[in-house]
Formats: structure tokens, C-alpha cells, sequence
């Protein structure tokens, strides 16, 4: 049963419930007493945020960034960590500090209000469920192409492709997430042996590429540094931003790590600075092996880098598509992971029906909850196709990562006093930082992801209105406030 929550020492009778809080206090106390098992060590929260950061975004995205930057795309991706490295100081300030499941949700309940805070779990739904489903498209595509290679077959394009790409149901992407589906279903500690099993294989694959690159390395390849200026460095620093996305998840894991206070700051920072040092010694291995000029026109996977500089045949073709397939199946159960804890967050402070906190006794998973996101994200990955799925995803990344910030500055100076784990260093400065970063990439996006963006909100307001303002728990006044059981 959960604990009783109280409305924080700012709020007064009468005053908007657009803008009550949940107390920190209350937070953080009941994440300690849910229903969820702890069983994640250090170890088990770092690999989940690599599993859910490092992905498909690495095996490809050189062809888009090196185009832009030259060989200072080594550069353009230590500015993107950089970026992501503010939000990342905020959230492992606030998920020591506020250690449940909801992630940034839970953080903008403190401080922003219940609106805003529903407004970021919308954003969060839309990032992860939204992202799970566009992975899981891309994991069809890998999939055929290591079939292709291996026994010279590929599925059928009409089961292999969602209407609007010349299929009629992708069928591969929708078996991955039914795969994650039951694996999640098993338990978290399950979930997490496999997770870094999938972590083990895809950080392997890599070091033997980078390995197997170096072979070919020529230092001739770096000069000029930055053939296009600075201005190319920021270009391909903001599309290699998106490949930072996921290193959060671990906040998600709040109320299933044994020492959370202790562990989910250093679980999120040692996440991002693992997948930067990867990312940074891929890009040198690659533009070493093969000039940057010729990644132009093509998409430059990493297997292509290989082929061209070092030869042999099929072989590392096939051992990177074994990796990238490995690497975008831990992106699904990573990121799936994280959607249904942030529901579970949601529907115990009654914003989304009490369904999606029900937890089983045995697995201690919330079992209906892990059901209906999977099969929403399945009927996404089945019809839609990939471009549209990952536009949309975007935009509430950032804004959930600019909120973070936001949320940390708040709290600073309304509960100074308050117990921190970790403490963002040098803030507010790099909290501000943090916010104009994200900021300055939104402003860059298109108008047809920010018409997206609307309509998303849209129905979200609209949920919000008919059903979250009306049960949420602290509509309740204290004395007729019922009993709230979360597992049956």
C-alpha cells in the first residue's frame, strides 16, 4: 500500500490545481515503500542506460555526420555529450535526490506543478513509446539484412515493411517488441541479466571494429581537421545529439535499485561518458580507415567502412549486422522498460487509470501495464513507417531534458536543505546551459515535427482534462482520501 501523499508546505487551500505539487518528502517515501523489487546494483543501472542509448543511431550515423563536420567529427560528438552531459549532471542530481520511477515526470510534480508535470509525462510517452516502435522498425531492416547475407533470402517486402513504405505489415518489428514484451514480463531482475548480455555483445562488436579499423588507420585522413569550419562541427554535433538520447533511463529504475541515492547518479554519468569514449574512438577508427570524403552519397555503415579499407568479403558485414541486430533489441527492452515505469508513476498519483500501477505479486512487474504499452508500440511499429516514427520523437526528449534543468534550479532554492546525493556543479550556470542547449536544438527542428508536437500536446490537454484533473490524488482532501492498493 502506498503512502498518503500531502500537498507541499507552499500550497493553500484554494489555490489552482494546475499548480499543486507533490512534496518531495512524500516522493521519496514512497518510492521507498512500493511495491516494485529492488534488485539493480550499480552495474545493472549503467548497462540499462547504455542499452538504451547505444543503438542503431552509431552503426549509421556517420553517414550523415561526417558530411558535415569532416574528420572533426570527433569533435561534433564531444560537443554533443557536452550538451547532453548538462541535462545528464540535473538528472543525476535529481534522481539521488527523488529516487522513484517516474524519471523527470515525478521531478516536474515537485516543482513545476501537476500541468507541467503532465505535460512532461505526455512528452515522456511520446519519447519512448514513440522511439520503441521506430527502433523496432529499424530492427526489421537490420534483420533482412543479415538474413541476406548469411542465406541469401529476405522476408518478403509486404510483410516486412508497414503500408506507406511499400509493405502491408512489417511483421519483424512487431515480433521484437513482443519479444521484449515477454522478457519484461519475467521481472526486472530477468530483464536486466539479459539486457546486459545484449549490452556485452554490441559494446564488443564495436571494439572489434574499432580494432579491426585501426588496422587501416592513415593520419593523413585528419588534415585538414576542420575542412568546414566551425560551422560544420555544430552541424554535425546537432545531428549526433539524438545518439545521446536514452542515457536517462536509468532514472526510470528509481524504485527497483537497491541503493538508489548511491547508485543512479553514478549509473547515469558513467553511462554517458562510456557512450562517448565509444562514439568518439568509432569516429577516429572510421575516418582513419577511410577518408571522409567518401562517406558522402552512401550510408557509411560501419561494416562499409570495413569492406572498402580492409577487405574481407562478407565477414565483417556479417559479424556488424549480428551487432547492430543484438544492439537495437536492447534498445526495445531498455526503452520499453522505462515507458511502462513512467505509467506506473503516473497512474499512482491517479493522472492515467490505476491499471497501468498494478503489480504482480509474484514477478513484482506491472504486468497489464507492460501488456497494453507493448501492444500500442506493436500496432505503431506494424503500420507506421520509420521516418515518421522518428521525427516525433524528438521534441519531447528535449523538452523533458529542458524541464530537468528547470526542476533543479527550483529545488535549489525552495528545499535547500533537502538531502542530495549529487550536486550539479558550478549551477546555475550549467543548469541555464542545459536549458538554452535544448532549447537551441528544438528551435531547429521542422515545422512538421512541431505540428506533430501540437497535436500530440492536444490530446494530451485533452486526457488531461476529462480524466487526469478529475482522480488525480491530490484532488482528494485528506480525510476522504481511500485506500490505494497497488498490487493484487
Amino acid at each position: 500500500m502506498g503512502t498518503r501523499p500531502r500537498t507541499s508546505a507552499g500550497e493553500v487551500r484554494g489555490a489552482s490545481r494546475l499548480t499543486r505539487r507533490r512534496d518531495v518528502a512524500d516522493l521519496v517515501a514512497e518510492a521507498r515503500g512500493g511495491a516494485l523489487r529492488r534488485t539493480m546494483g550499480l552495474t545493472q543501472l549503467t548497462l540499462l542506460s547504455v542499452g538504451a542509448t547505444l543503438g542503431t543511431g552509431i552503426f549509421v550515423v556517420l553517414g550523415q555526420a561526417v558530411p558535415e563536420a569532416g574528420p572533426a567529427v570527433v569533435v561534433s560528438f564531444v560537443l554533443a555529450g557536452i550538451t547532453a552531459l548538462f541535462s545528464a549532471l540535473s538528472y543525476a542530481e535529481l534522481a539521488g535526490m527523488i529516487p522513484g520511477a517516474g524519471s523527470s515526470y515525478s521531478y516536474a510534480y515537485a516543482t513545476l506543478g501537476e500541468l507541467v508535470a503532465w505535460v512532461c509525462g505526455w512528452c515522456l510517452v511520446l519519447e519512448y513509446g514513440v522511439s520503441v516502435a521506430a527502433v523496432a522498425v529499424g530492427w526489421g531492416q537490420y534483420l533482412n539484412e543479415l538474413l541476406e547475407l548469411t542465406i541469401g533470402w529476405t522476408l518478403p517486402e509486404s510483410l516486412a515493411a508497414p503500408p506507406g513504405a511499400g509493405g502491408v505489415l512489417n511483421i519483424p518489428a512487431a515480433a521484437i517488441v513482443v519479444l521484449a514484451m515477454v522478457v519484461l514480463l519475467r521481472g526486472a531482475r530477468e530483464s536486466a541479466v539479459v539486457n546486459t548480455i545484449m549490452v556485452t555483445v554490441k559494446v564488443t562488436a564495436l571494439v572489434l571494429f574499432c580494432a579491426v579499423a585501426f588496422t587501416a588507420f592513415r593520419a593523413g585522413n585528419f588534415q585538414p581537421l576542420f575542412p568546414l569550419g566551425m560551422a560544420g562541427v555544430s552541424a554535425g554535433a546537432a545531428s549526433l545529439f539524438f545518439s545521446y538520447i536514452g542515457f536517462d533511463a536509468a532514472s526510470t529504475a528509481g524504485e527497483e535499485a537497491k541503493n538508489p541515492q548511491r547508485d543512479l547518479p553514478r549509473a547515469i554519468l558513467l553511462s554517458l561518458g562510456l557512450i562517448t569514449v565509444l562514439y568518439c574512438a568509432v569516429a577516429i577508427a572510421a575516418v582513419g580507415a577511410m577518408p571522409w570524403q567518401k562517406f558522402a552519397g552512401t550510408e557509411a555503415t560501419l561494416s562499409e567502412v570495413l569492406v572498402r579499407s580492409v577487405g574481407g568479403g562478407d565477414l565483417w558485414p556479417v559479424l556488424l549486422s549480428i551487432g547492430a541486430v543484438v544492439a537495437t533489441t536492447s534498445v526495445v527492452l531498455a526503452v520499453q522498460y522505462g515507458q511502462t515505469r513512467i505509467l506506473f508513476s503516473m497512474a499512482r498519483d491517479g493522472l492515467v487509470p490505476p491499471l497501468f500501477a498494478t503489480v504482480h505479486p509474484r514477478t513484482g512487474v506491472p504486468r497489464a501495464n507492460t501488456v497494453i504499452v507493448s501492444a500500442f508500440v506493436t500496432l505503431l511499429a506494424t503500420l507506421v513507417p520509420l521516418g515518421a516514427l522518428a521525427d516525433a520523437t524528438s521534441i519531447g526528449t528535449l523538452f523533458a531534458f529542458a524541464l530537468v534543468n528547470c526542476a533543479v534550479l527550483i529545488l535549489r532554492r525552495r528545499s535547500p536543505e533537502a538531502p542530495r546525493s549529487f550536486r550539479v556543479p558550478l549551477a546555475p550556470v550549467t543548469c541555464v546551459l542545459g536549458v538554452l542547449c535544448c532549447a537551441y536544438v528544438m528551435w531547429g527542428l521542422g515545422a512538421d515535427t512541431w505540428i506533430a508536437f501540437g497535436l500530440w500536446m492536444a490530446v494530451g490537454f485533452a486526457i488531461y482534462a476529462l480524466y487526469g484533473i478529475k482522480h488525480s490524488r491530490l484532488n482528494r482532501p485528506a480525510e476522504q482520501e481511500e485506500a490505494v492498493v497497488w498490487s493484487r
